[in-house]
């Protein structure tokens, strides 16, 4: 798995550098030994992302609507669904706070801590991550000298692999099919050669990647890349090249540094429950996140092939369960690179790890690039010819919400509410005292109009408001070359800069009277056109 790590500076909010990691299997689980992780808690050294292993596909109870204990939901690994309240009803309330129940065995804590806390799924076989042997190109498939196509025979259960040829005619990293596998096996026995190993599926890449040495690879392919002739040979060596001297790099910054076998998964974590919620509807249903329902499939296929390994079912049955066991975590991590995509309800491939991170509405564009803010707002832009080229017509309902606690402060300095509970219920009924008191207010604050996209430092500028009737936002003509707008239906946001600081910078450097030339080649920006041109030559 990725694991994302930062060093920062001791004071301030600076960051010297990202870095992303593979996770180790042991960072994912922990220690196996309960005595020594109970320990290392104790100790506040707990390095590990799991709170505790989830071994069964169900989510919550639907009598008692309840999470189900080891389940997706579980409370005894993520965290109690009430805030200071255990599963059992035995310990409530904040005074209890930090306390395991005996019962349950789940924390009295917040129920916040659901958004935060991971499981994991202890895997039967090892699976191999698609990421990185089905992209292009592939780090595995680079680091291992083998194409795409060959690995994904061995990692599918197609073909065997040769790991040690013993004193068979083969070679090392041949591929085999099953035929000649058994024919060699049995000539190998047969000769007394003990030697001859050939495995299959994820364990055979893992004792590949375990046998790698980077270091003297590295070496290899620096001394080959030097006498090669051949262009084209010499770019797939400086590719593979490239990927070893990731893997050589990757402890620089005193972490240890990562192995290629962990590209190879013994463990598979679970995000937490709340960012893949269960939420109740009308009549008794219920909506999930389509994750819920990839990860359940993991975990009934891994449950399967245990009781198969342990009832030692024939090995044409195994072999097929590990092959369905590859491709269900192979679709919870990214069902959209898989050539049949597993798909849900009206046919729609489900939503993997992948999909909610990638794209615009994924995690890192949508949410973390792009929050929604507070005092701000939205609407539709109209031309505002009676305005100054410093001035924008807001609309009075959109101002009174964007300035609201401005207003509430006034009121209750003025005396007009007492409280700022009834300060409030005087905004909500739009007394006449309100749009005096915001007169006012906006008299000295300006508002930030930005229009995306913001390609230019033009795109965002401050403007003086003006209380304007209907829902549209008013901007002077001159503006909207700058803004690359026109009134055929653009949206513009509207901002509040709140600080002294922020109203200052708005006020001297990006009022749009003082941006009236473009910052590229200081040709003026706003100048007539279209219509005024027509209106000055009519007059």
């Amino acid at each position: 798995m990725i694991d994302f790590r930062s060093a920062r500076e001791p004071r301030g909010s600076s960051f010297d550098f990202i870095q992303i990691r593979i996770a180790s299997p042991e960072e994912i689980r922990g220690p196996r030994d309960a005595k020594e992780r109970e320990r290392l808690e104790l100790q506040g050294q707990r390095y590990w992302w799991s709170w505790g292993e989830v071994t069964k596909p169900e989510t919550i109870n639907y009598r008692s609507f309840k999470p189900e204990r080891d389940g997706l939901f579980c409370e005894r690994i993520f965290g109690p669904v009430k805030d200071w309240e255990c599963h059992c009803g035995k310990y409530k309330r904040i005074r209890y706070r930090g306390v395991v129940c005996d019962r349950c065995g789940v924390e009295v804590t917040l129920s916040k801590v659901r958004r935060e806390r991971m499981g994991h799924i202890e895997l039967a076989v090892p699976v191999a991550h698609i990421w990185f042997f089905k992209t292009l190109p592939s780090p595995m498939g680079n680091l291992l000298d083998l194409t795409l196509r060959d690995l994904e025979r061995i990692i599918y259960y197609t073909s065997y692999v040769v790991i040690d040829p013993g004193e068979q005619d083969v070679e090392y990293r041949e591929l085999l099919d099953e035929e000649r596998y058994l024919e060699l096996r049995q000539k190998a026995k047969a000769e007394g050669d003990s030697a001859f190993r050939a495995d299959i599926g994820a364990p055979a890449v893992r004792e590949l990647l375990n046998r790698l040495d980077v270091d003297k690879v590295a070496d290899e392919l620096r001394k080959a890349v030097a006498v090669e002739t051949s262009q084209h040979r010499k770019k797939q060596m400086l590719k593979r090249l490239k990927i070893v001297d990731a893997f050589r790099n990757s402890g620089d910054h005193g972490d240890q540094r990562n192995h290629p076998a962990w590209m190879i998964l013994d463990v598979v974590p679970v995000i937490p429950p709340d960012l893949r919620p269960l939420v109740p509807l009308d009549g008794g249903r219920f909506a999930t996140s389509d994750l819920n329902d990839l990860y359940r499939r993991v975990i009934n296929r891994n449950n399967r092939l245990q009781k198969l390994i342990l009832h030692r079912a024939p090995e044409v049955i195994l072999r097929n369960e590990k092959r369905m066991l590859q491709e269900a975590v192979d679709a919870l991590f990214d069902n959209g690179r898989r050539s049949k995509a597993i798909r849900g309800r009206g046919k729609r491939p489900l939503k993997s790890l992948s999909d909610m991170l990638k794209g615009k509405q994924g995690r890192f564009r949508q949410n973390l690039l792009g929050k929604r803010v507070d005092y701000s707002g939205r609407s539709v832009i109209v031309v505002g010819p009676e305005l100054r080229l410093h001035q924008c017509g807001l609309p009075k309902t959109m101002a009174v919400e964007l300035f609201k606690p401005f207003i509430i402060h006034k009121l209750v300095d003025k005396g007009i509410a007492e409280t700022v509970k009834r300060a409030k219920k005087i905004v909500e009924r739009e007394s006449p005292e309100v749009y005096e008191i915001l007169e006012e207010i906006i008299q000295d604050h300006p508002v930030l109009l930005n229009r995306a996209p913001t390609l230019h430092r033009l795109g965002i500028q401050a403007f003086e408001p003006k209380l304007v009737e209907g829902k549209a936002i008013r901007i002077h003509p001159l503006v909207c070359a700058a803004f690359n707008a026109d009134f055929d239906g653009d949206q513009m946001a509207v901002h509040v800069p709140l600080s002294f600081e922020a109203q200052t910078e708005a006020r001297v450097l990006m009022v749009s009277s003082n941006n009236v030339l473009k910052p590229s080649d200081g040709r003026p920006v706003a100048e007539p056109s279209q219509d005024m041109v027509l209106g000055c030559y009519f007059l």
